[in-house]
């Protein structure tokens, strides 16, 4: 039977930055212990990285301490060997020798000469060591590297066939196999992603073909579309091979992850798929998905664009304006811009100069009415969303404007108003997030030299239980709004909101009078 390794602190560590509760890792660690796991892979041991990361990326050595007197299997932790060199062991691994049984490498084929330096060094304090050579499904294409395997014989314990991409099928993982064999003594693991939920059957594949070692996650909790699941391995095994199972210890360590599930819904959906099966990498998509409110079509033009190597599919007129608007009035998504939409409205029509700039299409269909000049930005769905708001653009009067090119998102635009679109030639007053709504809603704003602007449907996020999505979008727009009222002019709001850098008034002040 191929031993089995969980790696759910450190492959889970993607999505909630290495920060765990230490009641959960307790749990984790009490219900482990009675289940027919090996070795539990803790985290990274890694030198100092610029900005946050959390305990398990580091594992300080009291974490260690305490995970060694908590936990009967042997514990694991992972350098990435991009970063660290054979200078950096003494310090990162000199102190944990006794706390750590295996120490692991995460390896780019192209650097695997470097690698088995770092290795050696590794092996040298005693540690068993174990070889994680990522992209799998790409091996063939880095040259000598399938020959140099031969050096990995006496230097690594383990040499794990790692499925980045989540893209290999059962037949591809025999043939790797075979192929590794041929090339080293090393025994063998599997560490397969489940981008095509294929993970279980490529691991089931692997056990049957003699593989020596597998990893799984609890939940699957991993990066990007996450791994196999421990609890499917576990249950899949003691149906078919007799893997002896205590069923109310895994039910426990399920359940204790319920919660970070639910927040932060990892698993396949369909850009994983498109990135497993043409072996694109996962890290965009994980960032598109998880943190950004693109849609699905936008995700898969840029994958499809990764695919053909081209940087974007179309380039358009430059947006340009020989006109100073003396006051803009920028429209977000906010249920305020609905709630309020008489007053917004009135105000709007008392000021026939002011132009209309909609950040999102969700509530343009409000102000569909307006003689204003209106701005569409274009971002992510936002065309998409375009053709669900305007049942007919026969009437449409407005004109949209795009990110300048390239866009990494590519390039979707209804073809109804095509002629009507135009692409920025700059995003200046930020380094941060020139993609999104708000950036280019402020830069457009720019461009039209006015002189004030206001903003309606900005509301911010009212619960304090905010997903990472919600809490990540209300930190980028605090930037953006903090660097244009800091270089620009002030910002100030109609309508309630939560953003602390935008000045406040009241829609109703402004059309008291009329």
């Amino acid at each position: 039977m191929a031993k089995i390794l969980d790696c759910t602190l450190r492959d889970g560590g993607y999505y909630t930055n290495w920060d765990f509760d230490k009641s959960l890792v307790n749990q984790y660690l009490e219900s482990t212990n009675n289940l027919p796991i090996d070795y539990l892979e803790v985290g990274y041991r890694s030198i100092p990285m610029k900005g946050y990361l959390g305990k398990y990326f580091y594992c300080p050595i009291y974490e260690l301490e305490d995970i060694r007197k908590r936990s009967l299997k042997k514990i694991v932790i992972i350098l990435n060997e991009k970063d660290i060199r054979v200078e950096h062991i003494k310090d990162l691994l000199g102190p944990i020798v006794g706390l750590v049984d295996m120490v692991r490498i995460a390896i780019d084929p192209e650097y695997l000469g470097r690698a088995l330096v770092l290795a050696e060094g590794v092996k040298k304090l005693g540690f068993e060591v174990g070889f994680n050579v990522m992209y799998m499904s790409k091996w063939k294409q880095y040259g000598d590297f399938i020959k140099e395997l031969k050096n990995v014989d006496g230097i690594a314990d383990y040499f794990y066939m790692v499925d980045s991409y989540g893209g290999v099928y059962p037949e591809d993982v025999i043939e790797t196999m075979n192929l590794v064999r041929e090339n080293t003594k090393c025994k063998l693991g599997f560490h397969g992603h489940n981008n095509l939920e294929l993970a279980l059957i490529n691991s089931l594949t692997a056990i049957s073909q003699g593989i020596d070692i597998i990893d799984a996650t609890i939940w699957g909790m991993g990066r990007g579309a996450g791994n196999l699941k421990t609890e499917l391995l576990l249950t899949a095994l003691n149906s078919k091979e007799g893997l002896d199972v205590d069923f109310n210890a895994l039910g426990t360590v399920v359940n204790s992850f319920d919660t970070l599930l639910k927040k932060y819904e990892w698993g396949t959906n369909l850009p994983y798929m498109i990135s497993g099966s043409n072996s694109l990498p996962q890290k965009d998509v994980m960032d598109w998905v998880t943190t950004r409110f693109y849609s699905f079509n936008s995700i898969i033009q840029a994958l499809q664009n990764q695919k053909a190597k081209v940087e974007d599919n179309e380039r358009l007129p430059i947006f340009e304006s020989t006109e100073s608007i003396d006051e803009i009035l920028i429209i977000g998504g906010g249920k305020t811009a609905v709630d309020h939409a008489e007053g917004v409205m009135e105000f709007i029509l008392s000021n026939p100069n002011m132009t209309v700039i909609h950040a999102s299409s969700k509530n343009a269909s409000h102000y569909n009415t307006i003689p204003n000049k209106q701005v569409f930005c274009l971002v992510g769905n936002e065309g998409h969303r375009m053709e669900q708001v305007f049942d007919n653009f026969g009437n449409f009067e407005g004109i949209c404007v795009l990110p300048p090119f390239p866009r990494k998102m590519g390039t979707y635009i209804p073809s109804t108003v095509r002629e009507k679109c135009f692409e920025l030639p700059s995003v200046e007053f930020t380094d941060k997030f020139k993609d999104s709504h708000t950036a280019l809603a402020l830069q457009t704003a720019i461009f039209l030299n006015s002189s004030k602007v206001f903003i309606v449907g900005y509301d911010g996020y009212q619960d304090v239980q905010l997903s990472q999505k919600e809490r990540d979008l209300t930190e980028e727009n605090e930037t953006l709004f903090s660097l244009f009222n800091d270089n620009i002019s002030p910002l100030t709001s109609l309508t309630p909101s939560v953003y602390k850098k935008l000045k406040f008034d009241s829609v109703y002040s402004y059309i008291y009078e009329k």
